[in-house]
This record gives structure tokens, sequence and C-alpha cells, in this order.
């Protein structure tokens, strides 16, 4: 359990566990809030990255400004997932019910997750979400028990909408189930987005529960 984090149990039986993934620049309480507005009563495991960039911190390391180093992406995705794994055992998580949330840096952790350790997570909320690995071709996991939530803004500088569409391509291609929601604005989360994100994963876990 080597990166700083915070736990807050469920409060309503058989919710799911919401990995939170907060962006550049945040830390490990950045997502609680966006937690429990996706899913109210949701146990919520949210860690630090461990990355620091002029002070901030980060999941991986990046070259420049939409250049990630990959090699540090893939080591730092499985230190993550180590991490994860520990939490399971120690806080008695059911894996079955594990979903990641994730914005902007914390969104392309949770991505390289799902593309490097396809057996952890059951799904993932990716806002503003690039494709993790750039030119490197994912391997062929399979994903086809996984569903994915994707929101994109078409005017977003910071992570373009095209690396998004890019991600969508990948984790399809490996058999997730994706939704790709598309809205008009920059790096954000516009409250039809937050609903969006909300009513899809509350049909998610209903679904299991069923």
């Amino acid at each position: 359990m080597d990166f700083q984090h915070v736990f807050h149990p469920a409060s309503t039986p058989g919710a799911p566990t919401l990995l939170l993934l907060h962006g550049t620049g945040a830390d490990e309480h950045d997502l609680l809030g966006l937690g429990r507005v996706l899913a109210p009563g949701a146990a919520l495991l949210s860690p630090r990255g461990r990355v620091s960039e002029n002070g901030a911190n980060r999941w991986f390391r990046r070259l420049r400004e939409g250049v990630f180093d990959v090699d540090d992406v893939i080591e730092r995705t499985h230190e993550l997932a180590g991490f994860v794994e520990a939490a399971v055992e120690k806080y008695r998580l059911d894996t079955e019910r594990l979903i990641a949330v994730g914005f902007s840096n914390g969104a392309n952790i949770a991505a390289a997750t799902l593309l490097l350790r396809p057996e952890l997570l059951r799904g993932a909320v990716l806002f503003a979400a690039a494709a993790p690995l750039q030119d490197r071709e994912p391997e062929r996991v399979d994903l086809s028990e996984t569903s994915v939530f994707i929101g994109a803004g078409a005017m977003d500088m910071i992570t373009p909408i095209d690396q998004a569409h890019l991600l969508a391509t990948q984790l399809t291609e490996r058999g997730a189930d994706v939704e790709f929601r598309e809205h008009p604005g920059g790096h954000a989360l516009p409250p039809a987005l937050l609903d969006g994100a909300k009513g899809w994963l509350s049909d998610l876990t209903v679904g299991e529960r069923g």
C-alpha cells in the first residue's frame, strides 16, 4: 500500500467501488465529490499519483505537452495495479464491481490499466482521455467483459478529441463495450456529460446486481 490514498467504504449494499484517478496537479481528495455524484453509496478508493512534474502530482512522466513517456506509462500502470490488488485484499473489495473513474491524466492511466491489466477492472469512466500508449499498438487483450464510458470535448486543446476516438477504437477492437459521448466544450466536465456518465454507471451496476 505504497500510494497515499483515501478509502471510504460503501454505504449501500452491493454498490460498486470507484477507483478515483485525479488529473495533473490534483490529489487523492480531488475526485471524492465526483465519485459521490456519479455513484451515491459506492465505495471510494482514491490514490495520489506518485510522479511530480514541477510540484504537480501526475501518474506518469511526459516528454512535453501531449507526448507521453510510454515506457514510464507502462511501469507506472503496473505499480498502480499492484496497489489496487493490495487494496482489494485489505478492504475486501469485490473485483467484479471495481470501476475506474479518471479525468485527464487520471483517465489516461485508467485507460492504460484497461489495456495492460485487463483482468483488474470491470469498467471505467474516462473523461478527457487520450490513447495512453500513443504510437505503440497495444496487445490484443480480451476486454469482452469490460464496459467503458468515454466523455470528450470537441474543443479540448489539451487532449484533442482524435486521441479520445483512437482510444475508443483500441478498446472496441479488443471487445470492450464502449459508449462515447462528445460535448461541444473543452477540457472540462459539463453537467450534461456528468449526467450521462451517472446514468450509464447506474445502468451498468443495476445490470450487475440483476
